[in-house]
């Protein structure tokens, strides 16, 4: 693949492009040439004119919200919430109220006061996954302990997402790459399809009726091709809205199928949906502190607070993406913990950003702080008075709604990508997206698809470091170095350099390099010592101020030329 800097007609290769831009200081993270930087990382910007594909799975608007928008697009997530806060509560071994709970919290506070308006947050299967371990340790410790254990771990976890965000450490979530990005996203829409086939099956795992299965299936095609085609009558009422209420109505009335009550009955025998406002409780006065248990509660917490902090930082990204407006993740990080703190405080499993939803509330309509304040207050009222009524919504409704997200979550262009791009990034685009179908662990999965990333651009960036030898009339040989000088290419860099075959005098220029590390500052010192014993002298030139101090600190014996063209930069600062 390759680029032009100038809109010429010479061909160099991307990353040629990418580091001769470093080098220089021209290229940074908001460049708008033809390629895009996420954090320090090289991705092209591709762009794909398939009209089909763009009219069939471009399901998500760019446009401004309204009050209106917001509290229909809020009650549509409230609907969507149910079941799923349901399913996550049996994932963690707790009462179902535990998770409805936690997404009432985790929803109203960081809707109010989190960095990313318009997106939605609640109990999600990742972290129902890793605090069902403290539960079942807490139940083995006695009765009723499960849940304390639970409510510990849930509240250390938002006192360290709490810090995290004062620390002003949500700023890493730059350092993820595009291709990490778009197998995140892919792996996610991959997982949220697998998790609704459940909803085709009995108890036992099998299939239900081909009867069932039919209606099923027709009312979650109904679901789909309203809110594809709804739109084009009015946009008055959001068409995920319209598409549950019509489906509900059709499934109660005529072709009766399987509800959430029918959910709620298969998980704790009583299809009831109802609860009191919960109290204020500090748990830990119940639990006996000991080396084993604080390990339990405290490597959880920390867990929980890290894959907490990972999704919603990337979930903040996909948002900001999808309605071009740029959300704060530091201070999304403070509201998920205090989120966290106060769920578990009163009696919840705890959460955090929930894609989906999110996307339902964006493709419904919701941008502002509302849809996320009314989804809330929308579910508390279902858990304390509207139990009866939502107990009716047809999971097929549910279904067809999720589908669509999947639809529109998927980056289609991806398989566009296949030959255009290098073959490393298809490797990192593949590899998150395996980690996150099959482990079910997005946080894992965006940590492997950075480091894979960062291996990937270092083997490159060790490739192109070039030194180009220069003799002068004087005798003196001019070494103009290229490509970034740091621990994957200094030794290359040193193997190329021959003290014995060198003239007397030396001078290596880093006018088109850049010194990024403290393995390149040794690497000189140590060429230094190696020109030294050889009897011969070695200048540098055009280093910045910042490597020179460094190499007097070190107490290096390299004479360092100044010069009115030298560059301005620090060395291995984020």
């Amino acid at each position: 693949m390759y680029f032009n800097d100038k809109g010429s007609s010479a061909r160099v290769s991307w990353i040629d492009f990418c580091l001769k831009g470093f080098a220089k200081g021209q290229i940074g993270l908001h460049d708008p040439r033809p390629f895009v930087l996420k954090g320090r990382f090289a991705f092209p910007r591709l762009r794909f004119s398939n009209h089909t594909t763009e009219v069939m799975f471009d399901l998500f608007s760019k446009s401004r919200g309204s009050w209106k928008d917001d509290i229909l697009s809020g009650l549509t997530v409230a609907l969507a919430l149910v079941p799923e806060a349901i399913a996550f509560s049996f994932a963690a071994g707790v009462d179902p109220l535990v998770g409805l709970w936690a997404a009432v919290f985790m929803g109203f506070i960081t809707a109010s006061f989190g960095g990313r308006p318009g997106m939605i947050s609640g109990a999600t299967g990742a972290i129902a996954v890793v605090v069902g371990k403290a539960v079942q340790y807490g139940d083995a410790q006695g009765e009723g302990l499960g849940l304390q254990y639970l409510f510990t771990v849930i509240m250390l976890a938002g006192v360290i997402q709490i810090t995290f965000g004062l620390l002003k450490l949500g700023r890493f979530i730059r350092l993820v790459p595009h291709p990490v990005m778009m197998g995140f996203v892919n792996g996610l829409a991959i997982v949220i399809l697998m998790a609704q086939f459940a909803s085709f099956k009995l108890p036992d795992g099998s299939w239900l009726p081909q009867s069932e299965l039919m209606v099923i299936g027709g009312l979650v095609a109904l679901t789909m091709l309203i809110i594809q085609f709804f739109p084009k009558l009015t946009k008055a009422i959001p068409s995920t809205l319209m598409a549950i209420v019509a489906v509900g109505l059709i499934s109660y009335f005529w072709a009766g199928s399987k509800t959430v009550s029918d959910v709620l009955f298969e998980g704790t025998g009583s299809g009831v949906l109802s609860g009191a406002f919960p109290l204020p409780a500090i748990p830990t006065g119940f639990i006996e502190w000991n080396w084993e248990s604080t390990k339990v509660i405290v490597g959880t917490a920390v867990t929980v607070a890290m894959v907490g902090i990972i999704e919603s930082l990337m979930t903040l990204q996909l948002i900001d993406d999808l309605t071009e407006t740029r959300g704060h993740g530091n201070r999304e990080c403070i509201a998920q913990g205090g989120a966290n703190f106060l769920s578990g405080l009163f009696g919840g499993m705890g959460g955090c950003a929930m894609i989906g939803q999110s996307l339902i509330n964006i493709k419904s309509g919701g941008r502002g702080r509302t849809s996320g304040v009314v989804a809330a207050l929308a579910l508390a009222f279902f858990i304390m008075a509207g139990g009866p009524v939502i107990g009716q919504i047809p999971i097929a409704a549910l279904v067809g709604v999720m589908f669509m997200v999947v639809i529109g979550t998927f980056e289609w262009s991806t398989f566009k990508t296949f030959g255009r791009v290098p073959k490393s990034e298809i490797l990192v685009i593949l590899a998150v997206t395996l980690i996150t179908v099959f482990l079910h662990n997005l946080a894992l999965a965006v940590i492997a698809g950075v480091i894979l990333s960062a291996l990937v651009f270092a083997w490159e960036s060790a490739k192109h470091v070039r030194l180009n030898p220069h003799d002068q009339e004087d005798g003196v040989r001019i070494y103009g170095l290229q490509g970034l000088l740091f621990f994957g290419s200094v030794r290359e860099f040193a193997e190329r350099l021959s003290p014995v075959n060198d003239p007397d005098e030396v001078i290596i220029d880093f006018m088109e390099a850049r010194v990024c590390d403290y393995s390149s500052l040794e690497a000189l010192s140590g060429l230094t010592e190696r020109y030294k014993k050889a009897g011969k002298r070695v200048r540098l030139r055009h280093l910045s101020p910042d490597c020179r101090q460094l190499l007097q600190t070190a107490g290096s014996l390299i004479e360092v030329e100044v010069a009115e063209d030298d560059p301005h930069y620090t060395v291995a600062r984020i």
